[in-house]
């Protein structure tokens, strides 16, 4: 455990405010639950007195916080290789590959990036989820961005869910889609399996999900497509395409199953019926840093065996071209 020891006054400016209140402002690194805790647990003073939190402050008081960090996340540290494309002392930023899952779960309570984010900084342990601020799922693969503090990962979720940080995917979709669009329609649990996601009215549960598609290249019976969110939900594109009719080439849950164009090369055939995973990969990811202000902006090469699907997609097109 890591003992903190803060001295602050309260500003004048928060007079009449509740003592966890304005103590959730004045240490922004820490959650207010935790700094709640730490007050009953008598942890923090106010003129050198205990004091609930909901005691009102008349502000220019002192304050001394003194506690031990505990750990917020108790996976094991695990020597897994991470590919780091940004590091400083308040984010990092991730290529993931192919097959990592995030966040150790059912099935998964091992080998995780969250268990290798811990053996790369052990600091994490002491941030709600490791700082993990989104998740990719298990076989996609591309940028992640992941917190190094608590007020770094408490600014990284409220750009997401404004909206500001810019996340494109790439997508390789069964069918032929001439133009893009928006899907604007709610995701939530799937009514009769609770592995799945679909679309649902939000008054049955659902959660706003727009997911923006143009056309990046067309094949005989596959489309390649730029995909870019304005929410993060759970498979939010692997539900919207297949709602559309175009789900994604390999998609264990949400594909319908092999589809082979007439007349396929040995080549396409076996690019298709070798892919195993939904054909889907984070390429670019781009935000203001939440502390500096600088802009970052990343780029994540396509991953092998998407780049030779879609060789083998391009190579059927050349012997059967398109007629538009």
């Amino acid at each position: 455990m890591t003992t903190v020891r803060h001295e602050a006054t309260v500003p004048v400016a928060a007079a009449g405010r509740r003592f966890d209140q304005s103590l959730a402002e004045m240490f922004p690194d820490y959650s207010r639950s935790r700094l709640t805790g730490w007050i009953k647990e008598g942890k923090v003073t106010l003129d050198g007195a205990v004091v609930a939190p909901r005691h009102l402050v008349r502000g220019n008081e002192r304050v001394v916080l003194e506690a031990e960090l505990e750990a917020e996340v108790d996976a094991q540290p695990e020597a897994i290789a991470l590919s780091i494309l940004h590091e400083d002392a308040d984010l990092m930023v991730i290529d993931k590959p192919v097959g990592l899952v995030v966040h150790p779960g059912a099935g998964n309570p091992a080998g995780t990036m969250l268990n290798a984010l811990l053996h790369h900084d052990p600091a994490l342990a002491e941030i709600p989820r490791g700082g993990i601020v989104h998740r990719l799922d298990k076989d996609t693969s591309g940028l992640m961005v992941v917190a190094k503090t608590l007020a770094a990962q408490t600014a990284l979720v409220g750009m997401l869910s404004r909206h500001e940080v810019h996340r494109q995917y790439e997508a390789v979709v069964l069918g032929t889609l001439v133009a893009g669009g928006t899907v604007d329609e709610a995701i939530g649990r799937h009514q009769h399996d609770r592995l799945k996601q679909g679309v649902r009215d939000v008054e049955m549960g659902g959660k706003e999900a727009v997911t923006h598609y143009r056309v990046r290249e067309r094949f005989r019976a596959h489309t390649v497509l730029q995909c870019n969110l304005e929410t993060g939900r759970t498979h939010q594109i692997r539900v919207h395409l297949s709602h559309i009719g175009h789900p994604l080439v390999g998609d264990p849950l949400y594909g319908n199953g092999l589809r082979l164009p007439r007349g396929a090369s040995q080549l396409l055939i076996d690019a298709l019926r070798g892919f195993r995973r939904q054909a889907l990969h984070a390429e670019k990811l781009a935000f203001e840093h939440p502390v500096t202000g600088n802009y970052l902006a990343f780029e994540s090469p396509r991953p092998a065996d998407q780049e030779a699907l879609l060789e083998a997609l391009r190579a059927d097109t050349a012997e059967h071209p398109i007629e538009d």
